[in-house]
């Protein structure tokens, strides 16, 4: 079993900051991608972030410059510092972890349940 669980979420104001967290437990042998995902009310689910087991780090267009995701191997964690958010960042929050249980098995994705982020003033 797998377990994905996210924290600090919360709402803020425009131009404010938020932290995300996100711990990944349970039968882990390894993990590669992991990622945010974030769908605001009336849009489709989109991918806001994601990095490699290496550390390469990929972003959304529209958060490039004020976002930054980091990991922690050592603690089964990823992170996403939100620095000067907009109204348009409101949105529940996914955190998504490409996760090898067994050295037998081939990697999977677990999901986490989602956390409400809102922007407002």
């Amino acid at each position: 079993q797998v377990q994905v669980v996210e924290s600090g979420g919360g709402l803020v104001q425009p131009g404010g900051s938020l932290r995300l967290s996100c711990v990944v437990s349970g039968n882990i042998f390894s993990i590669g991608v992991l990622a945010w995902h974030r769908q605001a009310p009336g849009r489709q689910r989109e991918l806001v972030a994601t990095t490699t087991s290496r550390g390469a780090r990929h972003y959304a267009d529209s958060v490039k410059g004020r976002f930054t995701i980091s990991r922690d191997n050592a603690k089964n964690a990823i992170y996403l510092q939100m620095n000067s958010l907009k109204i348009e960042d409101t949105g529940v929050y996914y955190c998504n972890a490409d996760v090898k249980e067994s050295l037998d098995t081939k990697f999977s994705e677990y999901w986490g349940q989602g956390m409400q982020v809102t922007v407002s003033s």
